[in-house]
């Protein structure tokens, strides 16, 4: 089992900057990839942006490149967010693959974004 908490949401002016940080705990070296998704009612859930578990290789949807990092440690996984947009306004989830493929997610953080 894995556990992900997720913190650092919170209300920021365009062009602002956030970090959000996921605890992982439980299982960790089972862990193959890490990524960050978002959510906005009515939508499907959608990746920002992903990392493997020895951090060499990450990826980034075309709307955060340029202003989006990923980045991990033993214990946690990091966004930091950039030059904030309003459409960068969503609930952000934390998840975890692992070498079975099992899939575990956070409670998510909102994020908003005002114009």
């Amino acid at each position: 089992q894995v556990r992900l908490v997720e913190s650092g949401g919170g209300l920021v002016q365009t062009g602002g900057t956030l970090r959000l940080s996921c605890a992982v705990s439980g299982r960790i070296f089972d862990i193959m990839f890490m990524g960050w998704y978002r959510q906005v009612p009515g939508k499907q859930r959608e990746l920002v942006a992903s990392t493997t578990s020895s951090s060499y290789g990450t990826n980034y949807a075309d709307s955060v490149k340029g202003r989006f990092t990923i980045s991990r440690d033993n214990t946690k996984v990091y966004l930091q967010m950039n030059s904030l947009r309003p459409e960068d306004t969503a609930v952000y989830y934390c998840n975890a693959r692992d070498y079975r493929d099992f899939t575990y997610w956070g409670q998510g953080t909102q994020v908003t974004v005002s114009s």
